[in-house]
């Protein structure tokens, strides 16, 4: 059993950044596929990027250029790096790890375990 805790989230204006981070518990975190995805009242979950075993990414068209995700294995932690914030990126953020650790991951079906979520609001 993986658990996942996020921290980070909290108040932004436009234009500014904030660091999310994923702490993960097992041995064998070095191992999985993570995820960030987010919700915002009233949609659906949507991923937002996802990094494999060996470190390659993707991330959705709506943030690219502007978030990273990146991972440490010796700390059990993945981080979501976003900067310029947009009002538009108000939601809820949650960290997800695969088993399945060969590729990258966009789906939700495709994880294994999940974190409760840290929310992000950017204001105007």
């Amino acid at each position: 059993q993986v658990q996942l805790v996020e921290s980070g989230g909290g108040l932004v204006q436009a234009g500014g950044s904030l660091r999310l981070s994923c702490a993960a518990s097992g041995r064998t975190f070095s191992e999985y596929t993570m995820g960030w995805f987010r919700q915002a009242p009233g949609k659906e979950r949507d991923i937002v990027a996802s990094i494999n075993r060996s470190g390659g990414s993707t991330h959705a068209d709506s943030v690219k250029g502007r978030f990273t995700i990146s991972r440490d294995n010796a700390k059990n932690t993945v981080y979501l790096q976003m900067n310029s914030l947009k009002p538009e990126d108000t939601a809820v953020y949650y960290c997800a790890a695969s088993k399945y650790g060969s590729t990258t991951r966009t789906r939700q079906y495709e994880y294994d375990y999940w974190g409760r979520g840290t929310q992000v609001t950017v204001s105007s």
